[in-house]
């Protein structure tokens, strides 16, 4: 797979015409990783959202909140992404700090990186790819939210569990 099709996998790009798919194609940068390497750390700055190409991405969260580095934090994967997923799409919506670490898991990994900048000009010069996008963007960020809160939940109630 190639160029622009690889985007045809991603779920924030979904319901894209080709020729809409190649703009976006044209603002990606391909970036290679290897086993273990940190793609973008937990508080970083967050300035570009990623697709996976090959290979497979973790998310990780520091465990250890009073560590400043993530190097000497027991890091607690959130999840496993493969070929065709998103991450880092918080970027879009904002630029803050990073809320996780992202780490090459597999042998290799091949990512397009999407600049938030080059992105949002896309995205202004062409709005119906802006309103596809945003829209698909804020369904993908309420599925993770469902998730995030599932997760917190059965966290507390194991911790209830234990503590009766």
């Amino acid at each position: 797979m190639k160029g622009a099709q690889i985007l045809e996998l991603v779920e924030i790009f979904a319901d894209l015409t080709p020729g809409q798919l190649e703009q976006i194609y044209k603002i990606c940068k391909e970036e290679n990783y290897h086993h273990d390497e940190i793609i973008f750390e937990e508080n970083s700055p967050s300035t570009d959202i990623y697709v996976i190409i090959e290979g497979e991405v973790e998310i990780l969260v520091n465990t250890s909140p009073n560590q400043d580095h993530f190097e000497y934090n027991i890091p607690q994967r959130i999840a496993l992404l493969e070929k065709g997923q998103s991450f880092g799409e918080i970027a879009l919506v904002d630029q803050g700090l990073r809320s996780a670490t992202a780490r090459c898991a597999s042998e290799d990994c091949r990512l397009m990186l999407i600049n938030r900048k080059d992105f949002m000009k896309l995205l202004q010069e062409n709005h119906d790819i802006g309103f596809i996008v945003m829209s698909n963007l804020s369904a993908d960020l309420c599925m993770k939210i469902r998730k995030t809160t599932f997760m917190i939940r059965e966290t507390l109630m194991y911790r209830s569990s234990r503590s009766s």
